[in-house]
């Protein structure tokens, strides 16, 4: 008997050491932060829940505990053999990469709230308004002098800018993501895809010769920089002139040219997207941004997130070596595991699969509260204009036609209040620009 009462008061004695350690550990890392007993506990709910969904579904991936309940680290096994090497150190991809759970808890909850689309109401918006914004975003990148007159070039811009978002959260029910990975090449994921309400597709992808793979329906396609120069040519791959090609860049010269040069019938847009730092990169993650932030459910297909990665290759044409692709497969799998995509692949064939030990929406909500408490982030709470760093009121402007939304989307609608809510560009999360209409 005085065994287990001594083993019970070690198990306490244990599990309040642990406690301590967290709350001093969270101290230190982020300034003292008041923490209910609600927010540790959620907080210990994700981290759980998150490490036994990356163990069960993740085919080898390990999610390890980091200094405390919001760092984590995603180990791939040790017989899995990088390919990629940075282009500057020359030094090969690792397989161990440290991620932050509270940030991104909190930033996907603003993105899936937000519009990521670029609008005239957005740049009208921040403090140095249109001028300084246009002209900054036109001369991105290495023609940073190409563009010397300013009235040309925000005249330019300003073609491709909606007045006010033509997309809204939760505008379709269940999307596709498509990549380009020469995986697909292994699938017949065609019909299957061609059955979601939208279909995202990235820069060049053709759909002609390949819809066994990877289906005829395109819905939106993301461009990098490399294929709005070529826009002309992206264009030609959609006959019905319907699919909507979103830039996620922009320089003078390619504006140039897709004005003045080539006669684009599809509607085109600007992307405005949050900043994730060097958590993952390139397009696939901005096309699942642009999806998450108009779509209730999100499932991705070709992004070569499995094991047995030799290098990076198109479906559609030569080998080619992607841009850190191992650290990119362990991020979309810490997006699975929290519930924001579902993966699919030669490995994850079946449509139906069933993502196991998710968190419950009631954990995920706590922990983003508890989130954006530990981040400081303004507004915490439930409040969703609370995240707004930036409140503009506008004019009254005409009301979206919200007969043609989904009751989802037109319950998100009243919820905001009518707001608009955009992710400020670079801020890494961090704020929201909001824009209220008056009354």
């Amino acid at each position: 008997m005085r065994l287990l009462q001594l083993g019970l008061l070690l198990a306490l004695t244990s599990g309040f050491l642990a406690i301590l350690i967290y709350i001093t550990g969270v101290t230190n890392l982020y300034g003292k932060v008041n923490l209910s007993d609600e927010d540790l506990n959620a907080l210990l709910s994700l981290r759980s829940d998150f490490q036994k969904c990356v163990r069960i579904n993740g085919l080898g991936l390990q999610a390890l505990s980091g200094a405390d309940y919001c760092q984590i680290k995603i180990q791939f096994p040790s017989d899995t053999i990088p390919k990629w090497k940075d282009p500057k150190s020359g030094q090969l991809e690792g397989l161990l990469y440290d991620f932050n759970l509270c940030e991104a808890v909190a930033t996907w909850e603003q993105v899936r709230n937000s519009t990521t689309i670029l609008t005239r109401e957005f740049i009208d918006a921040l403090p140095n308004g249109w001028e300084e914004y246009a002209w900054r975003r036109i001369n991105k990148g290495v023609l940073l002098d190409k563009c010397k007159n300013r009235t040309l070039c925000m005249e330019k811009l300003a073609l491709v800018l909606p007045e006010t978002p033509p997309y809204v959260p939760r505008q379709f029910d269940r999307c596709a993501v498509i990549g380009n990975s020469g995986d697909l090449l292994k699938t017949s994921f065609g019909k299957e895809i061609d059955g979601y309400d939208a279909v995202v597709r990235e820069n060049g992808a053709p759909i002609q010769n390949y819809t066994n793979y990877v289906g005829r329906k395109s819905t939106f396609r993301l461009l990098n920089r490399g294929s709005a120069k070529a826009l002309d040519k992206v264009a030609e791959l959609d006959e019905s002139g319907k699919e909507v090609l979103i830039i996620k860049t922009t320089v003078h010269d390619i504006m140039s040219k897709m004005i003045q040069e080539v006669p684009i019938h599809n509607p085109v847009y600007l992307m405005l997207g949050a900043s994730f730092g060097s958590s993952a990169k390139g397009t696939g993650l901005k096309a699942l941004e642009f999806a998450l932030s108009v779509c209730e459910s999100v499932d991705m297909y070709g992004f070569t997130v499995d094991p047995g990665y030799k290098e990076w290759t198109r479906y559609f044409s030569e080998s080619r070596q992607g841009h850190t692709p191992l650290h990119g497969r362990a991020y979309y799998q810490m997006m699975e595991c929290l519930g924001l995509i579902k993966i699919h692949s030669p490995m994850r064939s079946n449509p139906n699969r069933h993502v196991k030990w998710l968190p419950s929406h009631e954990t995920l909500t706590a922990a983003r509260i508890a989130s954006e408490k530990l981040l400081r982030r303004l507004g915490t709470g439930r409040d969703p204009l609370g995240a707004c760093s930036i409140v503009k009121k506008q004019k009254s402007r005409k009301k979206m036609k919200t007969t043609d939304l989904r009751e989802a989307a037109m319950k998100h609608q009243n919820y905001v209040k009518g707001a608009t809510m955009y992710p400020l560009e670079h801020s890494l999360g961090h704020g929201m620009l909001c824009t209220v209409p008056k009354v």
